[in-house]
């Protein structure tokens, strides 16, 4: 396990994500639908499509694993029947997705929700998670729903989080490799996330 106190490695990021468990249905909530939004299952969810909707979605949170994962080993998991891609349209415009995880027997996860940045602060988020959280259940054999977040993901995600009914159950710190320097995401995006230095004890 890394070391909380200690400094990352040149080039590197610390990285603490935190991960919560829901182990039973919540009830459901009725929040007011946004206008204009509906959603629709990706079938076969194409490899350029995905990475579009990852990569315009994840660059500001600095979302590299994906990027960086060989194309024959995404559309793998893009073709397997236990995960689920659900694409959020507002007035038919690609707004954001959800993926589900069923490969775990007995367990969902919420392996990604996200916004196209210029559909955030619109109410989507919000009711995109409650219905992602319903959709989990209703999957056959459930008994618990899983997220992870980390502190490079948006401020509120946390506590959005544990506001629909998950509870954390484990924290652990990690070093990436910053992926502006690497050449995976542009060097602007992450602004909420200093660039580290080449020595590597400071950050700019």
């Amino acid at each position: 396990m890394t070391d909380s106190s200690a400094l990352p490695p040149p080039g590197h990021n610390k990285v603490t994500v935190t991960y919560l468990e829901m182990a039973a249905k919540p009830p459901r909530r009725q929040r007011p639908h946004p206008p204009g939004l509906s959603l629709l299952r990706a079938e076969n969810c194409t490899w350029s499509f995905y990475r579009y909707l990852y990569d315009t979605i994840g660059e500001e949170w600095l979302w590299w694993f994906r990027r960086a994962m060989p194309a024959d080993e995404l559309r793998a998991i893009l073709a397997d029947s236990q995960v689920e891609i659900y694409i959020a349209h507002v007035t038919g415009v690609p707004a954001g997705y959800v993926e589900l995880d069923r490969r775990t027997p007995g367990k969902c996860e919420i392996q990604y929700l996200g916004l196209i940045p210029e559909f955030i602060g619109r109410r989507i988020g919000p009711w995109l998670l409650d219905w992602a959280i319903e959709a989990a259940w209703n999957g056959a054999g459930v008994e618990k729903v899983t997220v992870n977040t980390c502190d490079h993901d948006h401020p509120r995600a946390l506590m959005t989080y544990q506001k629909a009914g998950f509870q954390p159950v484990g924290q652990s710190v990690r070093f990436d490799p910053d992926p502006r320097l690497a050449g995976l995401i542009p060097l602007t995006a992450g602004s909420h996330i200093p660039l580290p230095t080449a020595a590597g004890n400071d950050q700019a």
